[in-house]
């Protein structure tokens, strides 16, 4: 097993994880600036008000998009177990 392997696969595990991370992160995100926009323009200082629907929006994207995330990772476990003979021999 050389150097550029070890990076490779990191390369490739990080790059995995910033593609199933990324929709979570954002839609988290948005939800959040967009109920912290309508706390500012109600006034309405709750800080347990953002919790409720960013879970609502992340467990939508998770509804939506799971079946694409857990066929990413699946696809790349499959890739590293292909690679496995190779690296060992």
């Amino acid at each position: 097993m050389t150097d550029t392997a070890v990076i490779q696969i990191a390369l490739k595990a990080v790059m995995i994880s910033v593609k199933l991370g990324a929709p979570l992160l954002v839609v988290s995100l948005a939800v959040g600036l967009a109920v912290s926009v309508f706390q500012s323009v109600t006034q309405v200082q709750e800080v347990t008000l953002t919790f409720v629907p960013k879970l609502a929006a992340v467990a939508l994207v998770l509804v939506v998009g799971g079946h694409w995330m857990l066929s990413q990772l699946v696809s790349f476990t499959h890739e590293l177990f292909a690679m496995l003979p190779g690296l060992i021999g």
